[in-house]
């Protein structure tokens, strides 16, 4: 099975390079890579906010978000109320991690995007306390 999707890869590897002229292909790599890096470095320079933080943060967060996503619909379901407010607060802090990483690292940062950010913890907290009062639906009888 690793074998066959390794000799996939190097098929369509070598088909891109026949079809695409490898040249071609390697200098859009390039130009988007180049791309990337300058927005980085303008991100870091002007607003002190480093891409590669905000990614590793956001990504560190996800599975965060998903267990506590999960363990809140359970505690709902068992109705444990010390739980739901425990897994509350971690989904929530999963939540605007990026966001606080930003405010509080970031300088120079336009007006509009503290606006935007309190739009976005507001929606979130909102969404969360619509989700905890929902009643759950018991489908077994």
């Amino acid at each position: 099975m690793q074998r066959e999707l390794w000799r996939l890869l190097i098929y369509n590897l070598h088909w891109a390079y026949k079809t695409y002229n490898g040249l071609r292909l390697l200098t859009m790599f390039k130009y988007v890579i180049s791309h990337i890096h300058t927005i980085s470095k303008v991100a870091r320079n002007t607003y002190g906010v480093n891409p590669l933080i905000f990614i590793i943060i956001y990504l560190v967060c996800v599975p965060i978000f998903y267990y506590s996503l999960f363990r809140i619909i359970r505690a709902v379901t068992k109705k444990l109320g010390n739980e739901i407010m425990l897994w509350s607060a971690i989904f929530l802090c999963a939540n605007i991690a990026t966001f606080l990483y930003v405010l509080i690292f970031g300088r120079n940062i336009p007006w509009w995007v503290f606006g935007i950010i309190a739009i976005v913890i507001g929606q979130i907290v909102f969404s969360l306390i619509m989700k905890l009062r929902k009643k759950p639906v018991n489908n077994s009888k």
